[in-house]
């Protein structure tokens, strides 16, 4: 009786095995993959942010702060107007 119990366990342990090998050790790697990726996005854009907002408060001291909206507003119509120009014809 004890071999029978020894025998079933071995099985349900290799069923365990081959169905975790099915599921969960394909996905693993593609589910840490992702979560590092959105761990850089999230910080790539918080350093963008400060980025922009060093940049801003850099110019806010020699010019006021109308002064460094229009230096902004400026370079984001030139860069806008750059991409308006490069674009192709089939992206309208």
């Amino acid at each position: 009786m004890h071999e029978y119990a020894a025998r079933f366990a071995d099985l349900l342990e290799q069923v365990a095995t081959r169905i975790r090998a099915m599921t969960v050790d394909r996905i693993s790697r593609v589910i840490k993959i992702a979560g590092l990726g959105i761990m850089a996005a999230a910080l790539a854009f918080t350093a963008v942010i400060f980025l922009v907002w060093t940049i801003f408060g850099a110019l806010e001291i020699p010019l006021t702060t109308a002064g460094a909206f229009a230096v902004f507003g400026a370079v984001l119509a030139v860069g806008g107007g750059f991409l308006w120009f490069k674009r192709t014809k089939n992206d309208t």
